[in-house]
């Protein structure tokens, strides 16, 4: 009995944290690409039952911890692109098609492959400009609203320093006291789970500016950085049909409001280290027992929904900005860490996290698009020959062996920039990874 005890709770934990530490971000993305209330409340109940699916379905198909998620970097990305030309439809069509390219990657690996030959640099640095105006948002909650904001604030600081992993949710609960301390009685709605179907529309704008930003944000912060915690812990993930699944849910939920579900690193880590059992043969009753977990909380959106429109949109944002300050911090560590492409990680964050918009399509698009422009101009430069005499003709032994060197270490990193940046840089979205993940121990 205990033994069975040790994964469920570890698995209640793990749908507790996963749910209350970025359902905020969630639905702040979707208010920000036009959904309403009730729209956003379906969505976030989408992605909340496919995900305790999907967790369901591969932990007692393949026995092994996967933990599934919404994609959490995809909802930020939501609140940085803002309205899309077609409005609330034309959000849902990208959600659609981004679905669809996660089936696609499953079904082709090639495309799984494509996108991990994104330069990590470049791909960090999207990721950062993304994520930087919802991190903002505790600093400006300070100013605007500091009654609220500093109980917030302070309750993060505390649990930040002694109980990490519970941190987001302890400041989400004072929040919420605040809120209903200083919000009109009866404002919260019912427990009734709120479904709202919308018909997808397809436009240009939304398939450039939001489908392809969101699948690669949550194929390079989320599925593969998923992937390498698994293998860390001594399992062999069946990556193409974790993709197949989670893919063919983002699908199915895209008409109710759903815009990603993918594999978690955190809730990974959670359900797949030794703290869910010391057998790694039972693991999976954790990962299955949070899928179930957060199924269920998911039909409580609508009062999650409520109680977030209740409060001013600055406390809401404060809450989901401190939910993503370690993924920050870990992006740009990543984005910067090579010299050799360190000014195309920066134009690629600036060009991101301006918001712009240019033909109907968001700065993410824009942002990784300079950013490779970058790249491929200052590796062309430092391909060039350099021109006339005054190259020397001779280079002495030690010398040469030291250009040789360096030149080596620049053609490796380069030759595969996606090999094992996006491990780091996704890992590092979510806080508590262990530092192990990298590793590839057979299991299986």
């Amino acid at each position: 009995m205990a033994g069975r005890l040790q994964p469920v709770l570890a698995g209640v934990v793990t749908a507790l944290v996963g749910f209350a530490s970025s359902f905020t971000v969630v639905l702040a993305g979707l208010r920000a690409v036009g959904a309403d209330e009730a729209q956003a409340a379906s969505g976030l109940l989408a992605v909340s039952v496919a995900s305790g699916l999907c967790a369901l379905w591969l932990g007692l198909r393949h026995r092994m911890p996967i933990a599934i998620a919404w994609s959490t970097p995809g909802a930020a990305l939501l609140v940085a692109t803002g309205p899309v030309p077609g409005g609330w439809p034309a959000a849902v069509g990208a959600f659609l098609i981004c679905g669809v390219l996660i089936v696609a990657a499953g079904l082709f690996p090639v495309l799984g492959r494509a996108v991990a030959a994104i330069p990590g640099p470049v791909a960090a640095a999207m990721l950062a400009g993304v994520l930087l105006p919802l991190c903002t948002a505790p600093v400006r909650a300070l100013v605007e609203v500091p009654r609220l904001a500093v109980p917030v604030i302070v309750t993060w600081l505390v649990l930040h320093r002694f109980a990490r992993r519970w941190a987001v949710p302890a400041a989400l609960v004072v929040a919420a006291v605040t809120i209903a301390l200083t919000s009109p009685a009866g404002g919260v709605g019912g427990f009734r789970p709120v479904v709202e179907l919308t018909v997808p529309a397809f436009t240009v704008p939304a398939l450039v500016g939001l489908a392809l930003p969101l699948f690669l944000v949550t194929m390079a912060a989320q599925n593969v950085p998923g992937t390498a915690v698994l293998r860390g812990y001594g399992y062999q993930p069946p990556l193409n049909a974790a993709l197949r699944a989670t893919g063919l849910a983002s699908a199915l939920g895209a008409p109710l409001g759903g815009h990603a579900v993918n594999l978690a690193a955190i809730s990974a880590a959670l359900a797949a280290g030794p703290d869910a059992h010391p057998d790694p043969e039972r693991r999976w009753i954790a990962s299955v027992t949070a899928g179930l977990g957060l199924a269920l909380l998911g039909l409580g959106a609508g009062v999650a929904t409520a109680l977030v429109l209740l409060s001013p949109p600055v406390l809401i944002e404060a809450v989901a900005g401190l939910a993503l300050l370690g993924a920050l911090a870990a992006a740009v560590a990543a984005a910067v860490a090579e010299p050799e492409s360190r000014e195309a990680a920066v134009v690629t964050f600036v060009v991101t996290a301006s918001g712009v918009s240019l033909l109907g399509v968001a700065g993410a698009f824009w942002g990784l698009l300079a950013g490779w422009l970058m790249l491929v101009l200052f590796r062309r430069r430092a391909a060039s020959p350099p021109a006339g005499p005054a190259a020397p003709a001779t280079v002495p032994g030690p010398s040469r062996a030291a250009e040789n060197g360096s030149v080596e270490v620049s053609q490796a990193g380069s030759a595969e920039p996606g090999s094992g940046e996006f491990g780091s840089d996704g890992s590092g979205s979510d806080p508590g990874v262990p530092a192990e993940t990298g590793g590839e121990v057979t299991r299986r």
